[in-house]
C-alpha cells in the first residue's frame, strides 16, 4: 500500500491544485520562477506536505501534492499562497501591487488524485456492509 502515516491512521491524500497570479500575468519567469519553486517546496517541508509533482509555468503553478488528513486543502492552499506572497515581495519589493499585497489571484482549482474510481469504492462499501450484516446473522 502507498500511503504515509500519522500516530493512529494511514492515509493517502493526493491533490491537483492549480493557482494563478493576479490577473494571470506573466511575471512566474527566470529568477522569480525558481525562487518561487524553492519557496513552496520549504512551505511544504514545514507542513510536512509531499510535492509529489509540480510546475512553475509563466501564468500559473500546478502541484501535484499529498496533504497530511490534519489539514484542509483550503488550509493549505491558503498557507502555500499568503505565505508565498509574501516572501516573493520581499525579495522582489518592485513587483508589489500599489495597493496591497495579492500576488496571488484569488480563487483555485483543486481536484482529488486516486488510485480507485467511484464504483470501485462503491462497491466495496456495499460489500463491506454485507459483511457487516451477515457477521450480525450470525452472532444472533
Amino acid at each position: 500500500m502507498d500511503s504515509k502515516s500519522l500516530s493512529h491512521c494511514r492515509w493517502k491524500c493526493q491533490y491537483h491544485i492549480v493557482f494563478i497570479p493576479k490577473y494571470r500575468q506573466k511575471v512566474l519567469y527566470g529568477q522569480v520562477k525558481a525562487d518561487v519553486r524553492e519557496i513552496l517546496k520549504k512551505l511544504c517541508d514545514y507542513k510536512k506536505v509531499e510535492i509529489v509533482e509540480g510546475a512553475v509555468c509563466k501564468d500559473h503553478v500546478h502541484l501535484c501534492i499529498s496533504i497530511p488528513p490534519k489539514y484542509s486543502v483550503s488550509q493549505i492552499v491558503g498557507y502555500l499562497k499568503g505565505k508565498s506572497a509574501l516572501m516573493v515581495y520581499d525579495k522582489y519589493p518592485e513587483k508589489l501591487n500599489k495597493w496591497n499585497k495579492s500576488f496571488w489571484a484569488r480563487g483555485y482549482y483543486v481536484s482529488t488524485v486516486g488510485n480507485i474510481t467511484e464504483d470501485a469504492i462503491k462497491k466495496y462499501i456495499q460489500e463491506q456492509q454485507e459483511e457487516s450484516k451477515a457477521e450480525e446473522l450470525r452472532r444472533e
